[in-house]
């Protein structure tokens, strides 16, 4: 994900907070009761639950489409291989500090490695697969100190931070991970992704507004995942919390920040341009994914605002003219017209919120639907170039989401 901001850098817990401008269109209610700390979560319960997996080996045993080709797009993509080999290290380093190189491409496609070959053990139950899972995330519990570089590793710790997080969620219950391992991993996800993402969503500056919805969005997933992953609903809730009622762009009401009248929900990138737009989608989407699995609704927060913004986003990368409304940061920064770079990007991200709107709840998502149609078989990391935007995304959509015919 390439990197782009209103402000050249920040320090955390160093500026003061006040209030950005915010749409005028958005009603405001008190906070709503989080499940307290005793709920116990449900497991595997991310991006993917048993019944999920149930499905996948139920339907891919069966050749039934869409979930074969699915599959085949998993099976044929390298990252899922046995004789992949992992490359931990014990700094990662996302941004050049001017002293060390980046190397967070070791970092996600590993992960990307990780989920492939935990999500082909599941649903073929070949155990070579979920060793070479268990491997990918011993090597790195084991290797790994710390994530540094420029303000960009705060991308690397939302982004890969709820990706690992998804990976080790899946194969807690398999039973050839030692416990002692799985706890070093449990640590490794609470003591070196979990507070870059805490400092980064609970920040006080003058302008909260200035960072773009991606970097709350991908922390706020992070502290979901690692949440349920070390089973703290405190950590949990921080993640809905900011959903809700957050100072910055990962607030649902500033991120799909104006509703046109004909429905449609302007996105905050979407005066950027549309690669960022669309991760924006994806990410929002796994939030409000692993959120539902722990029975939690954001899909259907505020009337379905995030089907807004999805809606909107699909029809203008499906090519056809949408309605924008100027948008200005707090910091004044003011972007007229829609950003058309990467117009029609393509990423992994639309069959699960197809799935949800369309085949859970029966509702209406026509250029989602279409977006979703325009990408099927979706693919994972390295399914789209070897640059970090490839791996943004976790993937396998048509595999892991597709309900039903």
């Amino acid at each position: 994900m390439k990197t782009s901001l209103f402000l050249p850098v920040f320090a955390l817990g160093l500026l003061l907070a006040v209030a950005c401008k915010k749409d005028k269109s958005a009603t405001y209610t008190a906070p709503l009761p989080l499940k307290d700390h005793d709920t116990a979560f449900v497991h595997p319960g991310l991006l993917h639950t048993d019944a999920d997996f149930a499905r996948m080996k139920t339907k891919v045993a069966a050749g039934a489409e869409p979930w074969l080709s699915g599959w085949n797009r998993l099976t044929t993509n390298g990252h899922a291989s046995l004789t992949y080999t992992s490359n931990p290290v014990s700094i990662v380093y996302r941004g050049y500090d001017g002293v060390n190189a980046e190397n967070y491409s070791n970092l996600f496609n590993d992960i990307a490695a990780a989920y492939a070959d935990a999500l082909r053990w599941k649903v073929s139950g070949d155990e070579a697969y979920a060793k070479k899972a268990i491997a990918i995330m011993n090597a790195w519990s084991s290797t790994m100190k710390r994530i540094s570089g420029t303000n960009d590793s705060v991308l690397c710790a939302g982004l890969q931070g709820y990706q690992f997080a998804n990976a080790g969620e899946i194969m807690r219950s398999y039973k050839g991970w030692a416990a002692s391992d799985f706890a070093r991993f449990q640590h490794m996800m609470l003591d070196i992704f979990y507070p870059i993402n805490h400092a980064f969503l609970t920040r006080r500056e003058r302008c909260m507004g200035h960072f773009y919805a991606n970097w709350d969005l991908c922390n706020m997933c992070s502290v979901t995942a690692i949440g349920v992953l070390c089973d703290d609903r405190s950590i949990y809730n921080e993640g809905i919390q900011y959903f809700k009622y957050g100072a910055g762009n990962g607030n649902i009401k500033n991120a799909v920040y104006y509703i046109h009248d004909n429905g449609l929900g302007q996105w905050q990138e979407s005066g950027r341009d549309q690669g960022h737009t669309v991760l924006g989608i994806g990410l929002m989407g796994a939030f409000c994914e692993m959120t539902w699995n722990q029975g939690d609704d954001m899909y259907g927060y505020d009337d379905n605002r995030f089907l807004k913004g999805a809606e909107y986003v699909a029809k203008y990368n499906l090519m056809e003219d949408v309605p924008y409304t100027a948008y200005t940061n707090c910091l004044g920064v003011n972007q007229t017209v829609i950003g058309d770079g990467s117009r029609g990007n393509i990423r992994p991200v639309w069959e699960l919120v197809y799935n949800h709107y369309v085949k859970r709840k029966g509702l209406s998502a026509p250029y989602t639907a279409r977006f979703a149609a325009q990408v099927r078989p979706e693919g994972g990391g390295g399914s789209y170039g070897n640059t970090s935007g490839g791996f943004d995304q976790l993937g396998y959509g048509t595999l892991t989401c597709t309900i039903g015919n």
